[in-house]
């Protein structure tokens, strides 16, 4: 069994548990290390970000943790940056200001061109991304989904952080209804993120929420791109992007056994500041 997620959300950002309620699950459940990665702050109103007036309160709470259950768990604070042109603040600000171990880096919040506006990709209303490709690109899908991969592209080359956080979130909500995984026109712009995370030596998380949720058909990433990941040899990790203390592991067994159909024989691992490798393995 996999002994550590290193991505999850307490009530600090979208979660619904103290983080105190996940540390305690993880011990049951047998896990050596978590890791908390609160969506980072940003600069509007929203529901789903850490306030920058908790920053003090998260950064205490978890180091009292680290400190509480020192000898059967490791803890350490991370953040999952959200990252919008223009908007959000260079990952390096908070990274100091949270006083974090690694970084998830992430797109959520599409900003398309000549809009001041953003499109929501993520959540569990596919309603809002439909509204937003026929608001913001016309009904064009691929336009829509370009915008989305040009502004990982760009998180990808202008920031400093550690891990590619679902890359390939876009197709959650499509579900085969706008486009194919199979067709030319994405598999080039898949390539072109996955080349440039080889470039940059980032970390690819395999994100298990999806398909536990029943909101996607398949782990992000998965199928081709999944396939591309692995030629290319780019560094993976499995994550379940936990929002309550019982989705802590879910899916790591199917995630894992997947991953070594793929081919994979290592999962990244976070030790005492620095990313190790470990065989993966079935069981």
């Amino acid at each position: 069994m996999l002994s550590y997620n290193l991505h999850q959300h307490s009530l600090f950002s979208d979660g619904y548990e103290k983080p105190e309620a996940y540390a305690t699950k993880a011990v049951e459940l047998g896990l050596s290390t978590i890791g908390f990665s609160e969506h980072s702050p940003l600069p509007f109103d929203n529901p789903f970000s850490l306030k920058e007036e908790n920053v003090d309160d998260y950064i205490k709470t978890i180091d009292g943790l680290k400190l509480k259950f020192k000898g059967e768990l490791t803890i350490y604070r991370a953040l999952e940056m959200d990252f919008i042109p223009g908007v959000s603040e260079k990952f390096s600000y908070w990274k100091n200001r949270c006083k974090t171990d690694y970084l998830i880096g992430s797109v959520h919040l599409v900003k398309p061109d000549n809009s001041e506006e953003l499109w929501f990709t993520d959540g569990p209303d596919f309603k809002i991304y439909d509204e937003g490709i026929q608001k913001y690109f016309g009904g064009d899908i691929k336009k829509a989904v370009k915008t989305f991969y040009y502004q990982s592209n760009q998180m990808i080359e202008s920031q400093d952080f550690d891990i590619v956080g679902h890359v390939d979130k876009i197709k959650m909500h499509n579900r085969g209804r706008y486009f194919s995984e199979d067709e030319k026109w994405y598999q080039n712009l898949i390539n072109e993120t996955l080349e440039l995370i080889k470039q940059k030596d980032l970390i690819v998380e395999v994100n298990t929420r999806g398909l536990y949720k029943k909101r996607s058909d398949s782990l992000f990433p998965d199928d081709y791109a999944l396939q591309k990941v692995q030629q290319l040899g780019i560094p993976i990790l499995i994550s379940s992007d936990a929002h309550h203390p019982n989705e802590i592991n879910q899916l790591f067994d199917y995630a894992q056994k997947r991953l070594i159909d793929f081919g994979f024989r290592e999962l990244m691992f976070f030790e005492e500041g620095k990313w190790l490798g470990k065989a993966l393995t079935s069981a």
